[in-house]
């Protein structure tokens, strides 16, 4: 089922709507983070065309998300450059998840500084090892492809680094799929686990450094790196690549860790 689907509901109009085609992306009792959160950015899009690109985002994940949402989008500040929106996705009458939208257009910049690519860099997706989805969420396994960055068995301390794709035919905008995928690693603090347990994001926050990104063939290098982990939290690092080792997201995150 293609994303075009799950975001078929989405009009940018407040109030009640159902995404009926929420089972593919549910990860547990919610939808998927980076899925959920491509709903909250549609309905600011949909709901104010003609929003500058977006350069941060700030999302809060309440509670779970389900099929029965209801939606709304309000514009906080509306600057010459800058346009603020929240968005907000309410279930059972109270938020499930608070999205703070950054939308800003580009200017002569007074300072550059290109981010630099990993000191091990994996080399080009397509010559990487499969990964299997024998212990993915099944979201995963229905709507990604995964490929290695570094030999099985390889000591990547508590990170998470894999190329991931989506295997479907879709017409998300540059932005929206790096929503849509920012989040899809598993967090690094996974591989410092004494035990296996339970793990939930509980924010995110990102900056957009490329927001017109294509990446060759769709690949995007995704790494999860658990910065600090304990008391049943860890404080994560999320950054994306494209297929040429451009840096095109960066962001934090703090998870839970149960168990």
């Amino acid at each position: 089922m293609t994303i075009a689907s799950l975001l078929e509901p989405v009009t940018g109009q407040p109030g009640p709507a159902r995404l009926v085609h929420a089972a593919d992306w549910m990860q547990g009792r919610t939808l998927y983070g980076g899925a959920s959160a491509l709903v909250a950015y549609t309905m600011a899009v949909r709901a104010f065309p003609g929003l500058p690109p977006l350069r941060a985002g700030q999302i809060a994940f309440v509670a779970p998300v389900g099929e029965d949402i209801e939606l709304r989008a309000e514009i906080i500040r509306q600057g010459r450059n800058v346009t603020q929106v929240r968005s907000e996705i309410l279930a059972e009458g109270r938020i499930a998840l608070s999205a703070f939208w950054l939308f800003g257009e580009g200017r002569a910049p007074n300072a550059h500084h290109a981010p630099a690519r990993p000191d091990d860099w994996p080399g080009v997706p397509e010559e990487s090892d499969v990964v299997t989805h024998q212990f993915a969420p099944a979201f995963v396994a229905r709507n990604f492809e995964l490929r290695r960055s570094h030999p099985k068995g390889s000591d990547t301390g508590a990170t998470v680094r894999r190329w991931a794709r989506l295997t479907e035919a879709h017409d998300l905008d540059p932005v929206a799929k790096l929503v849509l995928m920012g989040d899809v690693m598993p967090p690094g603090a996974m591989r410092a686990m004494q035990r296996q347990g339970p793990v939930s994001s509980i924010n995110w926050s990102f900056n957009v450094l490329d927001p017109e990104s294509r990446s060759r063939g769709g690949w995007y290098l995704a790494e999860n790196a658990s910065q600090h982990a304990d008391s049943g939290y860890s404080s994560e690092r999320l950054r994306m690549w494209d297929a040429d080792g451009r840096q095109v997201l960066d962001g934090l995150q703090c998870v839970a860790v149960f168990g």
